[in-house]
């Protein structure tokens, strides 16, 4: 079950730009614990669902994941040993365009020492460098 928008207003974007630091987003919101991230990128939706699994997964004992990002940018290839021009590629996949300091998942529920080992394993599955955050610190 991969996240992607039921339906968009253009469906081809153009890259923007991915610098700057998060102004939304960035506090916590619904759980005690965070997992914050360090740098500016994107995060396809595929690895959203990875991080979504393990995270699933370990919670089944309880406790409350809440996902804080949503894949609504369109990215576009043109497939391989195509020759220049001919327009624009095909939708290959979504992406959630993320800028340092946005919380990307929160959890509650679940003692800290647990939350900081399910958010070790999310961030192998994450592109980009994250940060374990509690309440207390930010």
């Amino acid at each position: 079950m991969l996240l992607m928008p039921k339906r968009v207003k253009y469906r081809k974007l153009q890259r923007g730009n991915r610098r700057g630091i998060a102004t939304r987003g960035c506090n916590l919101t619904f759980g005690e614990f965070g997992l914050k991230v360090l740098e500016n990128g994107w995060i396809k939706n595929n690895q959203i669902e990875a991080v979504r699994v393990v995270l699933a997964r370990q919670l089944h004992k309880g406790g409350r994941m809440w996902i804080r990002i949503f894949p609504d940018k369109s990215i576009t290839k043109k497939p391989a040993e195509v020759r220049m021009g001919k327009g624009k590629g095909d939708l290959d996949h979504w992406v959630c365009v993320v800028k340092r300091g946005r919380i990307l998942f929160e959890l509650g529920g679940v003692p800290e020492e647990y939350a900081r080992q399910c958010f070790r394993m999310a961030a192998y599955k994450m592109p980009l460098r994250t940060k374990f955050i509690t309440r207390a610190h930010k």
